[in-house]
């Protein structure tokens, strides 16, 4: 599973998910593409939808209510993964050795939870 270590607070320091909000006129699909390829200069081929979670995410200091979805990508290839705009570090976890207690954001632990139980 690819995942980032986080270079801004909430969570400074922890483990998340590649992601960010949505822009305007972007489809979900196009969001997480373009966020996957700006935090970790990865481009994904597919994005499948998995499910969602509705979520509260302090930014700028004010709760802000989300949804929060969350897709299994494809990528192209994984040879040239680089840490870039809100990730301090960009890898992968064999999702055998993923523990979910290593994320930061309890909705990424509760989404984790979901994703790992269909295994």
């Amino acid at each position: 599973m690819l995942v980032c270590r986080r270079a801004k607070d909430p969570a400074k320091g922890t483990l998340d998910l590649p992601g960010g909000f949505i822009d305007m006129n972007e489809t979900a699909e196009e969001g997480v593409t373009r966020e996957v390829l700006e935090e970790t200069g990865l481009k994904v081929k597919e994005a499948i939808y998995r499910f969602t979670l509705p979520n509260i995410y302090v930014y700028s200091g004010f709760p802000v209510h989300t949804l929060d979805m969350f897709f299994l990508c494809k990528v192209e290839d994984t040879s040239h993964i680089a840490a870039m705009d809100d990730a301090a570090d960009a890898f992968f976890i064999p999702v055998a050795e993923l523990r979910p207690e290593d994320f930061g954001l309890d909705s990424i632990r509760k989404g984790l939870g979901i994703f790992l139980s269909t295994l």
